[in-house]
């Protein structure tokens, strides 16, 4: 299995693993996390394996194109949520981020300095040239730590996202290798 983690100060980042099963059902069964998710809460513990066997079996290859991280916070070793980044065709040298936080952990910080982290991660070891994200419109926190992470807003995706609540626009959000980065 490719060791990869990814630290800062109060973080670390490590690939998951099955022995995360719980913690991340736990994530995904929160309704406060569900709210802006296409994914849905899960019916039982079994939905979520079935999710995420795929993604511990993509992190086990030689070459990972889908990289699904936990976030634990160093001190404790508590889980925090997930970080995924997803990479297109190698020709464009572009990747997807998305984040799910628990909510025990919002508005704390967390999640920007994980984004700012897979974002350092994504253009000096993977040598990307643009990290894209997108979120619902109505996900304010998401797109705060979008921006404050240093992504710019590119565009308005409608009715893409279908959420509980109903079709949802998204808030289409990128940065390339040659923009500032906040690091701090």
């Amino acid at each position: 299995m490719t060791e990869i983690e990814i630290s800062t100060e109060r973080i670390k980042l490590r690939l998951i693993e099955l022995s995360d099963l719980n913690s991340i059902h736990k994530l995904h069964s929160l309704p406060e996390t569900d709210e802006f998710n296409a994914l849905g809460i899960p019916q039982n513990i079994e939905e979520t394996k079935s999710l995420i066997e795929p993604w511990i079996a993509e992190n086990k290859l030689d070459k990972i194109k889908n990289y699904t991280f936990a976030i634990e916070n160093r001190m404790d070793k508590e889980f925090i949520g997930l970080f995924g980044l997803k990479l297109g065709n190698a020709k464009y040298k572009r990747g997807e981020v998305w984040y799910k936080i628990h909510s025990d952990y919002w508005k704390k910080g967390y999640a920007t300095e994980s984004l700012k982290a897979v974002i350092n991660f994504g253009f000096e070891n993977l040598k990307l040239h643009r990290i894209e994200a997108g979120c619902a419109v109505e996900n304010i926190g998401s797109f705060k730590v979008l921006e404050k992470a240093g992504m710019i807003r590119e565009g308005r995706l409608r009715q893409v996202l279908p959420l509980k609540s109903g079709w949802s626009d998204n808030f289409e959000y990128s940065i390339l290798e040659t923009d500032e980065r906040k690091n701090n």
